[in-house]
């Protein structure tokens, strides 16, 4: 549940750009750039930040902190009476909310055995795969009826629920078994839960985990290696650019067109509605009807995602280790990007060409073989990248945290002016690395063997030069 907050709140600004645009009398862009963005950006650096904390103090009072600081500059934007302040605070918050992305991989390296992991990575990651699609689609009806704030005070809402449940129920999963006598409990009960929820118990331990020098220089430590550093820019932009595209669906369908008209195309509806029926004052039930029709697509997907990579992950790991003679190398992860590439590139010229020629069906079919993919790609690199380095779990999800975020916030600076003049089809063709013409080759070229010569020297060479990587570049 933690792990659907970060994006979630991101993904509010998408449904309201337009709403805070009217309110502090500016444009949609600078929305976009102001807020949005730089949420996006600072999304994968306040991973790297917390990371350090969790390895000397415990999973669970990092987590409670994150949640609580972020959850009071949401409230702050909120309630913002200027775009300064709503920017400054809206940034804030999304440097400190985004622990639960990167937690998740601590706790399932945690809590399972190496033969569940990755069936546990699926449903964590399904998290955050969905949220950033959750929130436009939960608040585009919402936003064309009332506030935009009202949209803020429910994410706010949403993240209360999150945060007692974290003071209630969680529990610390870490646990140091390199001890060779664990430390007497000195408290106990409520106080011992209390302590242990705040830090103090984590502030105690910390004199016994690694020093501060070491964490420090944990992730640099990792990012350079080449058995990571490959496959982990190849998820950049099979992610990125869905993180991208959520930002520029909505200002590309919208830019220098009526407000009214520009929420009914950020919720897909394509002007297919009679222009005398204004969304606001449609029957509840219709409403609800085009709400739930659009985000069932999205729900289907991440749930065919995940089951999907469930049981081929696992297939895979069966299938490697029976050929291999009982042992397990971590390339064979890979495997399951060779099923995932295919589909991305049909979800991707499918979603283009919705755009372009306004086709409902065909943007949201695209749109949802899009996530069934990032979900099947994002499971088998976090699984590889974990295997690699397994002493390096929050490392490692903090990193594809911050390339996947870096990822998105370039998209969606080029990709509405490059889908202004090109159209759909050209730019979403191009990033599933197509050429959809010979007139747009000189065009596409660039963007074409960037994106599909990262697939194959990720994957093929990482899988080829895996076993040398590990064994000469091993931590």
């Amino acid at each position: 549940m933690s792990a659907v907050v970060p994006d979630f709140d991101s993904g509010i600004g998408i449904a309201s750009i337009f709403g805070l645009a009217q309110t502090y009398d500016t444009t949609s862009g600078v929305i976009n750039d102001l807020t949005s963005n730089w949420s996006i950006f600072l999304l994968g650096w306040g991973g790297i930040f917390w990371v350090m904390l969790m390895r000397r103090y415990g999973r669970l009072p990092v987590l409670f902190w994150s949640q609580l600081f972020s959850l009071a500059f949401l409230v702050g934007g909120t309630l913002a009476p200027n775009l300064a302040t709503f920017a400054g605070r809206h940034v804030i918050h999304a440097a400190l909310q985004h622990l639960p992305t990167s937690k998740g991989l601590y706790v399932v390296t945690d809590i399972f055995p190496f033969h569940l992991q990755a069936r546990k990575l699926n449903i964590w990651t399904s998290g955050f795969v969905l949220s950033p699609y959750l929130s436009p689609f939960v608040f585009g009806f919402l936003v064309a009826r009332v506030s935009w704030r009202w949209a803020y005070a429910i994410g706010s809402i949403y993240s209360v629920i999150v945060l007692l449940l974290i003071v209630f129920f969680m529990e610390e999963t870490m646990y140091d078994r390199h001890l060779a006598s664990k430390p007497l409990q000195i408290s106990m009960g409520l106080r011992y839960r209390f302590e242990t929820l705040i830090g103090v118990t984590g502030y105690k331990m910390a004199k016994y985990r690694p020093r501060w020098p070491e964490v420090l220089l944990a992730s640099l430590d990792v990012a350079w290696r080449p058995q990571f550093f490959f496959v982990v820019l190849f998820e950049a932009l099979v992610f990125g650019f869905s993180i991208g595209v959520n930002v520029s669906v909505s200002v590309s369908t919208c830019s220098d067109k009526p407000i009214d008209f520009c929420r009914r195309q950020m919720l897909f509806s394509w002007d297919l509605l009679p222009s005398d029926l204004a969304l606001a004052n449609m029957p509840w039930l219709e409403r609800m009807r085009l709400q739930l029709q659009v985000f069932s697509i999205y729900e289907v997907a991440v749930l065919l995602g995940e089951f999907i990579g469930r049981y081929f992950n696992e297939f895979i790991m069966d299938l490697h280790i029976r050929k291999n003679g009982g042992f397990f190398e971590a390339e064979s992860r890979l495997w399951t990007c060779y099923l995932a590439m295919p589909l991305y590139i049909c979800g991707f010229l499918t979603q283009g060409a919705g755009i372009q020629n306004l086709s409902e069906a065909a943007l949201i079919m695209g749109w949802g073989i899009a996530i069934v993919v990032i979900t099947l790609n994002t499971v088998a690199v976090y699984a590889y990248c974990n295997d690699c380095f397994p002493r390096r779990a929050g490392e490692v999800s903090a990193l594809l945290n911050l390339a996947r975020a870096l990822g998105g916030f370039a998209v969606a600076y080029f990709q509405v002016p490059w889908a202004t003049k090109s159209g759909g089809l050209m730019v979403f063709g191009v990033e599933a690395a197509q050429v959809i013409s010979l007139d747009t080759l000189e065009e596409s070229d660039s963007f074409h063997r960037l994106v599909i010569g990262m697939f194959f020297v990720a994957v093929p060479m990482t899988q080829l030069k895996g076993s040398y990587f590990r064994a000469r570049y091993a931590l």
